[in-house]
C-alpha cells in the first residue's frame, strides 16, 4: 500500500478555481486503477494552501496514473496556479493504529 500526499499551494485568486476544478475531477481520480482512496484538504488558516490525500494498491498502480494523459492534462491545468512548487512525499504503510 503506497500513500500518497501532495501539498498545493495556489495563488489566492486561484483558490475557488481550483476547487471547482478538483470537484470535476476527483471521480476519475478515484477511478483510476490502484486507487483505493483519495481525499483533498484546505488548510484553515492558509486557504490557499491544499493537500491531496490518496492510497494506492501500489508504486506501480501510482505511476501508472502519474504517467497518464489524463494527470498529464491534470498537472496542465492546475500548474499555472501555483504560488509555490508542489511538494509530494510517498509512504508505505507499516502500521495501523488500533
Amino acid at each position: 500500500m503506497i500513500i500518497r500526499i501532495v501539498k498545493l499551494t495556489m495563488r489566492e485568486e486561484e483558490v475557488a478555481t481550483f476547487k471547482n476544478y478538483f470537484a470535476t475531477v476527483c471521480e476519475t481520480i478515484r477511478a483510476q486503477e490502484g486507487c483505493t482512496m483519495l481525499q483533498a484538504w484546505q488548510d484553515i488558516h492558509q486557504p490557499n494552501i491544499f493537500f491531496t490525500y490518496s492510497i494506492w494498491h501500489t508504486e506501480t498502480d501510482l505511476n501508472n496514473y502519474r504517467d497518464s494523459a489524463f494527470f498529464l492534462q491534470f498537472w496542465k491545468t492546475v500548474k499555472p496556479w501555483f504560488a509555490a512548487k508542489a511538494e509530494v512525499w510517498s509512504f508505505d504503510k507499516i502500521v495501523d493504529l488500533p
